[in-house]
């Protein structure tokens, strides 16, 4: 059995959303969104370059490893018909980009009109000049879109990138990887050297940087998990000392009795360590067999459910040993701490696994997946600490290994009368922090913009660098597409899309619609249409006042005006008719849309997927456009839809079940005081840290609600069993245990704030301020206000 991590968002929505769907049919359909992969040919020499390219490109066409239907790579982009473009390239302009050529010409046959016209003054000159410029800007774009280079060289004139675009799955990593070590394989077999000695091959591409992502996550993950777990057992097995050391030789220090102690740390390490290992592999047995894979969300639960399984342990085994440095036998001491502290530690997993398993409620998988397996951890994680650790207990103490019997006379002492120092200042200031929690709640911000929670990957951007130094006409825009059956749907579609456009004037995200109709005509009317509009160019070209003007642009527009007659679809340049090509040959039906904004920001990709997202054509029919910036719209708009539902329904919840177990108002609000005061005091230092809420940390809240009410009820129902007056001695023994588990729980968080990944690493900024914050509510703002109630004699027994 293996875990994978799954870095592809559509994972986080439901199967059967629409952005969801449509994108597995333009996956299916279409083959990916520029998915593509680059190969650099780095060389001095243009000629062997081009050979190199020219052998290299049919065998990889043709590779194939056994296991898989297709060979990797469908197609190639290389090089181009330009002579063919040139002669036609305005055939193959839109309308819209037509009419631009016209005003284009227009203005520059007024304006050599003008400069003949002895008595003109142009006043606007300078405004004139940048409209007239931005006009001849977009010519020369869509020229050098539509013409280009006869072949992708570099601006060195030598080197040139080869870009292949695959015929199989672009999120399978395993699928990528046999394809890179394939490629790799043939390319060593070539020999570059042998076409030239200088020659070096870059291979890059996008699919590369799936496979980078992937894997650094998974090794991030694996490093922090280590360094975590190392240092929470670390932490765990010195604290298990210091109780060891205390239950047998009580607080004076003897060097003897201390080394004797360290040489039963491996013993120590064997009863947290079993168990906890136990729940793990339960937990995420039942994650393989259910869910099949990580997200980016629930990659970090390892880590997280350590420090919180610990915590479990931690108390029962620190009352355990209380119980048996007080002079109790093993049976007394195991009832004793079972039908106390193994209570407490029941009624907060419960809480915590209540507050997680509401999340699988959820349509966000981010929040569904994270609460499903944190939920059962914690319920498999109480299963070992509370069952199968005292059975261990049991067996390393009627062995020498572990012995915690006193070994010398106790004198029960009894920390009643004891006061809680400061108390009303510490509630004076505790109160002046809640209330300017309460001013700043509203200022707390979130994270939108997409760019900055994704990492950066210094290795594969320098070989990114390399192989861009040709831009390819498939890759960037972040499109979305629309896919059809046939091509009178794609044009349905389409201009069911430009009416929304021209019609809704609050539609300011879409730049352009494209379909291999508008860059060829087919029918005999679009076909006249097109002929037209270039006869129009034609007759401006012909005007007295520019036709013998010398202007390089000028004499490109007379060459690409020259089509006078349709022309066939075999004629189109392959690299052209490919971009509306499906995988099963079927040209031209789908539709492309092309964003007139950046979609990195998550509020401006929302208000895409409102544009464009569903259609409804003239007759009726109804499609969804689809594309991974649609996803993260829907993904990003179900979170913050569901997250606020998501917080007060495990609020209720835990209330709820804090009141059903201490069977009185007074008592469970006590309990929960912690908890309300952390969160607010959490997101008070959020807003002064200058920290923002963000789809990956936004899982964190309500799962932080479960998980810092422990403490609350630990020190409240310790309280509860000790009375009035006992609040020092909940403070030194069960306080103490929170502070080690909550201190064990942060570290399963402090070991993400090492992680690259910055949407990993603002869950443990988020979840470590959470913790900390909520412990100071337990150990100190707590018993501040019971001391401060058992002045006012409000707290009687």
């Amino acid at each position: 059995m293996k875990l994978q991590i799954e870095s592809d968002y559509s994972k986080l929505l439901p199967d059967d959303y629409n952005s969801v769907i449509a994108l597995e049919k333009v996956r299916d359909r279409v083959g990916g969104e520029g998915s593509d992969v680059a190969v650099g040919i780095i060389s001095p020499d243009l000629e062997a370059t081009r050979r190199f390219a020219e052998d290299l490109i049919p065998r990889a066409l043709e590779l194939k490893r056994a296991g898989y239907e297709d060979t990797y790579l469908a197609t190639v982009e290389f090089k181009r018909e330009t002579e063919f473009l040139k002669d036609n390239a305005l055939y193959f302009a839109t309308d819209d980009e037509i009419t631009t050529i016209l005003e284009y010409l227009d203005d520059e046959i007024e304006n050599a009109s003008l400069q003949v016209n002895p008595f003109f003054i142009d006043f606007d000159d300078e405004e004139d000049d940048s409209e007239a410029e931005e006009k001849v800007e977009e010519f020369r774009d869509l020229y050098d879109w539509l013409v280009g280079e006869e072949y992708p060289v570099h601006d060195d004139g030598s080197s040139m990138t080869l870009r292949f675009f695959p015929s199989g799955s672009q999120t399978n990593v395993r699928y990528i990887k046999d394809l890179y070590a394939d490629m790799e394989a043939l390319i060593e077999v070539m020999d570059p050297k042998s076409y030239h000695p200088d020659m070096e091959i870059v291979l890059a591409g996008r699919m590369l940087h799936r496979v980078v992502q992937v894997e650094a996550i998974r090794e991030d993950v694996a490093k922090t998990f280590g360094a975590g777990v190392s240092a929470v057992l670390l932490i765990t097995v010195l604290y298990f000392l210091y109780k060891s050391y205390r239950a047998r030789h009580g607080t004076t220090f003897v060097l003897r009795f201390f080394l004797k102690e360290v040489v039963r740390m491996p013993v120590l390490v064997l009863i947290i360590g079993l168990p906890l290992a136990m729940s793990l592999s339960w937990t995420f047995g039942i994650t393989y067999a259910i869910i099949g894979n990580l997200n980016l969300m629930t990659s970090t639960l390892a880590l997280l459910l350590f420090g919180l399984g610990i915590d479990f342990g931690i108390h029962f085994y620190g009352r355990y040993t209380e119980e048996r440095g007080s002079g109790n036998t093993i049976r007394e001491s195991l009832v004793s701490t079972f039908m106390s502290t193994g209570k407490a530690i029941m009624i907060g997993a419960a809480t915590t696994s209540i507050s997680l398993f509401i999340m699988m409620f959820a349509d966000f998988r981010g929040f569904s997946e994270f609460g499903l397996i944190a939920g059962a951890g914690i319920i498999f994680a109480v299963i070992s600490m509370v069952f199968v650790q005292p059975a261990i207990l049991v067996a390393f103490e009627k062995s020498p290994l572990l012995d915690l019997e006193a070994r010398i006379e106790k004198k029960e002492v009894v920390v009643k009368g004891g006061r809680m120092p400061f108390s009303r200042p510490i509630l004076v200031f505790g109160a002046v922090i809640m209330l300017l929690s309460l001013v700043f709640l509203n200022r707390v911000k979130f994270e939108y913009n997409f760019n900055n929670l994704d990492p950066q990957y210094p290795e594969y951007a320098a070989k990114k660098a390399i192989v861009d130094g040709q831009s390819s006409s498939r890759i960037g825009s972040n499109p979305a597409y629309i896919v059809a059956d046939t091509q009178e749907e794609a044009l349905k579609i389409a201009a069911a899309i430009r009416h929304r456009v021209e019609t809704d004037t609050t539609i300011q995200t879409v730049k352009d619609i494209i379909t291999l109709q508008d860059r060829f005509p087919l029918d005999d009317t679009s076909v006249q249409n097109r002929l037209n509009q270039i006869s129009m160019v034609r007759d401006r070209l012909q005007n007295t006042f520019i036709r013998d003007k010398d202007d390089p642009d000028l004499d490109r527009l007379r060459r690409a005006s020259g089509t006078t007659a349709q022309l066939n679809i075999d004629d189109v340049p392959d690299y052209l008719k490919d971009l509306f090509t499906d995988r099963d040959g079927h040209v031209g039906t789908f539709v492309i849309i092309y964003p007139s904004v950046s979609l990195s920001d998550g509020r401006v990709s929302m208000q895409f997927a409102r544009d464009i997202g569903t259609i409804i054509t003239e007759d009726g029919m109804e499609y969804h456009a689809g594309s991974t910036s649609l996803v993260a719209a829907d993904m990003m708009r179900l979170m913050l839809e569901e997250s606020p539902y998501m917080v007060v329904a495990v609020i209720l919840l835990v209330m709820l079940v804090v009141l059903g177990y201490f069977h009185s108002f007074k008592w469970a609000a006590l309990a929960m005081i912690p908890l309300v005061v952390g969160m607010m005091w959490m997101l008070f230092i959020m807003e002064m840290m200058g920290l923002k809420l963000n789809f990956f940390n936004i899982v964190v809240l309500p799962a932080m609600l479960g998980i810092g009410n422990d403490d609350g009820i630990h020190l409240v129902h310790r309280y509860q069993e000790l009375g009035k007056g006992s609040i020092m001695k909940v403070i030194r023994t069960t306080g103490e245990q929170c502070t080690i588990g909550t201190i064990t729980t942060m570290i399963g968080f402090v070991g993400l704030l090492l992680s690259f990944h910055p949407g990993l690493r603002s869950i443990g900024e988020v979840a470590f301020i959470g913790l900390v914050t909520t412990l100071f509510a337990s150990i100190i703002l707590l018993p501040a206000l019971i001391q401060l109630l058992e002045d006012l004699d409000i707290i009687k027994h």
